[in-house]
């Protein structure tokens, strides 16, 4: 069952707090990047590439930018991603 994720190859992760209460303690640029980004991160993880970033001293655009180049990298191991922009390059 494909439920609200769609079609990948990448691997589903259980999560073993609440993801809801977890989002409303990010910081606000981080909510709302997660809401307009590609893949259904968690706020796990998300939480995780924030805080290296601002630890390394790194701005609120930089630790952004740091995120959009994790998933675009995670996009990049999704085959099937690559299936579908390649068919619709066809189209």
């Amino acid at each position: 069952m494909n439920r609200n994720l769609g079609q990948t190859s990448l691997r589903a992760r259980r999560r073993s707090a609440d993801p809801m209460c977890a989002y409303d303690s990010l910081p606000t640029p981080l909510r709302q990047w997660l809401s307009q980004a590609a893949l259904p991160w968690s706020p796990v993880s998300a939480r995780k590439i924030w805080t290296r970033a601002k630890a390394k001293g790194l701005s609120t655009d930089d630790a952004l930018a740091l995120l959009r180049r994790a998933e675009t990298q995670t996009l990049g191991r999704d085959k099937h991603a690559v299936h579908r922009s390649l068919s619709s390059m066809t189209e």
